[in-house]
């Protein structure tokens, strides 16, 4: 995806849309803490910045893992849906 950033305004446009902390990718994935952290460490997600207390992940990674979640889900858990 390319980005054209003119002026500060578009940059935090562009941090707030598509920049999500920890916390909101729980929620968008409705997983646990241990359950990101693990897909952190087999780098399945992989966080564009890590900070002391929290990472940083780009919503199209998220958004890419989540319809995988669905994928491998429907394929072994087909019971479930």
């Amino acid at each position: 995806m390319k980005y054209n950033i003119q002026i500060k305004e578009d940059f935090v446009k562009l941090v707030q849309s598509e920049v999500l902390t920890t916390s909101e990718v729980l929620e968008i994935l409705g997983i646990s803490r241990q359950t990101l952290s693990s897909l952190v460490k087999r780098e399945k997600i992989v966080p564009i910045k890590e900070l002391t207390r929290d990472k940083l992940f780009l919503r199209e990674d998220i958004e890419r893992r989540k319809e995988e979640s669905k994928e491998l889900q429907s394929k072994y858990r087909p019971y479930d849906e």
